[in-house]
């Protein structure tokens, strides 16, 4: 049996994790910062969404002062303070909690969330 070199090692570890954190065809920013979240967790920056501009929008420069103008300094905030799955797409989980529905999908030119989400509506005073 052949020993993969630590070069070879370095380059299944970069694909690998590169397919792992690729946005999914159509998939839109926030269904992908949600994902990436549910599996990796918040760093406290917007590494996330970053990720999926750098990938799939890379001349979107404005995302990041959408996502902050609506509370989203980092990939968590984005989703506590910015947006939230609209109650009518909820679809039922395992255990009969609303789980998260598929991605609706956005064009391949679309920096905008999918039908999936709304903007919070804060409480006025």
């Amino acid at each position: 049996m052949e020993i993969p070199s630590t070069t070879d090692l370095e380059q299944r570890l970069a694909r690998t994790a590169r397919a792992l954190t690729d946005p999914a065809h159509a998939e839109c920013v926030l269904c992908y910062v949600e994902r990436m979240l549910d599996a990796f967790g918040c760093d406290a920056t917007l590494r996330w969404a970053r990720t999926w501009r750098d990938r799939r929008l890379p001349r979107a420069t404005g995302l990041e002062r959408r996502l902050e103008a609506r509370g989203g300094f980092c990939d968590c905030e984005v989703l506590l303070n910015g947006w939230t799955l609209r109650p009518d797409r909820r679809e039922p989980g395992e255990d009969g909690a609303p789980g998260r529905p598929a991605c609706a999908g956005v064009s391949a030119r679309s920096s905008q969330p999918c039908a999936n989400w709304e903007p919070w509506r804060r409480a006025r005073w």
